[in-house]
């Protein structure tokens, strides 16, 4: 398939790019930080709902628009542009996709409208220790009758203080299982977490938490190969969400380039400044590429999509991390300071890298998969 997007992809990115622009600019985020760090606008969440987003990879038969995760790329990227806060990653990327790949069908038929209509929030709550991994737990879900109990801890949770249901991935004997929790069971409790990009996170302690074994998302489906195509889609919606951090960083920066002067001369006529800007640039163009491709070959069911995955949010981690450092360093000592928003493309990145894995992480992953 063609590394382009169609006719219909590009109309979908650019009324993501009118109504972020218009109702979701930067400055946005720093109203939602300078208000005790609220985590989004219920305004244009219910915008985002009406436009259609929140329903964008949910299957047809479930009245969803079923138009793909190329579709979703293309909004990422966009949030990414602007820095626009909203439960997109956490209740459409992660747990709108979990739902989609459970084999619990009447949990699907049950949940999904909700999701859809932007009523039921979800997240995903994985990571335990302070690097993510996929390979040890030690949640654990015990059968006790027609119940589960979990026991554990989950930390760096997208958006936990504020969605109502958890996704919550646990050891059951010697396999593993996600479930479905209601964030105000009995024994959940969640501390909220602020990090430098200003969202939202939680750190959650689980005890003995009952849930009903009708929660379980993967009836028959294999835990470990499960997580593995729910990571796959995380990897590269992340990914999605750092390319648009990364254009817009440039677009900055190349735009100061052309205004600032220095001793009488714009700066960016300095041959030396020219050559930084085409390195940004060319790694940009091959990330564009890159991220397309892992996008495609999760709606195409490619087998080799946890390895694009993978090469995506390695990539995207390396060139996020080149970009907003020279952004800065190209702005000067303005582009940490508060009233440049050049810095806030830079904390968002640092996030962005360490979620679901940084580039050493997802580096190590491809070397396992080519067999080194």
């Amino acid at each position: 398939m063609a590394l382009i997007i169609t006719e219909e992809q590009k109309m979908l990115k650019d009324s993501a790019t009118e109504l972020l622009s218009a109702k979701a600019p930067i400055s946005q985020m720093r109203e939602l930080r300078d208000s005790k760090y609220t985590p989004f606008d219920k305004e244009l969440w219910e915008e985002m709902v009406a436009m259609g987003w929140t329903a964008l990879t949910v299957p047809e038969r479930y009245n969803g628009l079923d138009f793909g995760f190329v579709g979703l790329g293309q909004i990422l990227e966009e949030t990414g542009r602007n820095l626009s806060k909203s439960p997109l990653i956490s209740s459409i990327l992660l747990g709108a996709s979990a739902l989609r790949l459970s084999d619990n069908e009447a949990l699907k038929v049950k949940l999904f409208p909700g999701i859809m209509e932007g009523t039921s929030q979800l997240t995903l709550a994985i990571q335990e220790g302070k690097h993510h991994q996929t390979s040890i737990f030690n949640t654990q879900a015990i059968l006790k009758g027609d119940k589960y109990v979990i026991n554990g801890s989950k930390t760096m949770v997208i958006d936990g203080t504020t969605a109502n249901l958890f996704i919550v991935a646990c050891l059951v004997d010697e396999n593993y299982s996600l479930f479905i929790v209601d964030a105000k069971s009995s024994g959940i409790t969640v501390s909220k977490k602020i990090l430098m990009d200003s969202g939202s996170y939680a750190d959650i302690i689980f005890k003995n938490v009952e849930v009903s074994a009708e929660n379980q998302l993967n009836i028959k489906f294999d835990g470990r190969l499960f997580l593995d195509q729910l990571m796959t889609i995380s990897y590269s919606g992340i990914s999605a969400e750092l390319l648009g951090i990364c254009k817009q960083a440039f677009d900055i920066t190349i735009q100061y380039l052309k205004e600032r002067q220095q001793f009488g001369v714009i700066i960016g006529t300095y041959q030396a400044l020219q050559h930084r800007a085409v390195i940004l640039f060319s790694e940009i163009e091959l990330c564009k590429s890159i991220v397309l491709k892992a996008l495609q070959a999760i709606d195409e069911n490619d087998t080799s999509a946890l390895k694009y995955a993978h090469l995506a949010k390695a990539k995207l981690c390396k060139t996020a991390k080149l970009v907003t450092n020279e952004a800065i360093q190209l702005h000067g000592g303005i582009g940490v300071t508060d009233d440049a928003d050049i810095g806030f493309y830079l904390k968002r990145a640092r996030v962005a890298q360490q979620l679901f894995g940084d580039y050493n992480y997802h580096l190590d992953q491809l070397a396992k998969i080519k067999g080194y």
